[in-house]
């Protein structure tokens, strides 16, 4: 069964591309015709790619990895951030912090930088400052919460990508590319389908468009989280009903030691009362 249909994504404005002077011949296969000067997306493979993404997607989220969504053009920043919040995953929807893959370890220092001023502001610290000295730590924590406030949680590299706009997230993509980390993203006409692991052929200029396709993704790494925590409870369960059957093994294996070392320690009595005998 699809994650979503043809009419659906026809509906939302999936299959308008960009003007046919700015296509990238790269995205040909992709490409149903064109009409007034606009390429238009074949969207049965659309179809098809979202079913395939879905179904990594479901598959890393399942194995309990972090998955980040990457969106920094204003039409998807609001989308992006509802649906990632929706499947708790991290997310960038503001400017995207260059080495933020490729130089992990400083942005974890931003990040516990900006956790190290809520400390302060918690402990009364503050209050020994003065005004200009508030102000400042105060302006620094805000820049830090809009750039990194959304990736807080983000311990360790994420599992995957998923970027709106892979000609604007160019970046990211390299540095992901790089570290090996696969990219899943919404491509259209003008963008070049070889840089991404996963490709879905669609307009990333509409929100309506980028809603649909999130939708489908989101719903497979909702499932993925779901069944993880399923197996988590069954394993519990199994292990809580393998300790009551083991207790009597080790009462059994216990009592069997026991007859073991009777026989010796009877023998060893035997031959002390022997040598008093004698003696």
């Amino acid at each position: 069964m699809s994650r979503t249909s043809f009419e659906t994504l026809l509906e939302a404005g999936c299959h308008f591309g960009h003007l046919k002077r700015k296509w990238n011949p790269a995205m040909a296969p992709y490409i149903f015709m064109e009409r007034n000067g606009i390429h238009i997306i074949d969207l049965h493979k659309t179809v098809a790619k979202i079913d395939e993404s879905a179904e990594e997607l479901k598959a890393i989220a399942k194995q309990g990895k972090r998955i980040l969504f990457v969106a920094t053009k204003k039409q998807a920043k609001q989308v992006v951030a509802d649906k990632a919040t929706s499947v708790n995953m991290p997310y960038v929807t503001e400017r995207w912090p260059g080495g933020m893959l490729t130089n992990f370890p400083t942005i974890r220092k931003a990040v516990k930088k900006m956790a190290n001023i809520d400390k302060l502001m918690g402990d009364g610290t503050f209050s020994n400052l003065s005004k200009r000295e508030i102000l400042q730590i105060s302006r620094q924590r805000a820049k830090l919460e809009k750039n990194l406030g959304s990736i807080a949680d983000l311990t360790r590299l994420p599992a995957a990508l998923l970027v709106i706009d892979v000609c604007k997230e160019h970046i990211a993509v390299k540095e992901a590319r790089r570290l090996g980390i696969p990219v899943f993203g919404i491509v259209d006409t003008n963008s070049d389908p070889n840089s991404v692991d996963f490709v879905i052929p669609a307009n990333d200029d509409s929100n309506k468009s980028v809603e649909v396709i999130l939708d489908a993704l989101c719903g497979a790494i909702a499932e993925g989280v779901e069944e993880r925590k399923a197996e988590k409870v069954d394993t519990e369960a199994a292990g809580e009903q393998e300790a009551p059957k083991a207790a009597p093994r080790k009462r059994a294996a216990k009592a069997r030691a026991e007859k073991e070392e009777a026989p010796a320690e009877v023998a060893e009595a035997a031959a002390k009362t022997t040598e008093t005998a004698a003696e």
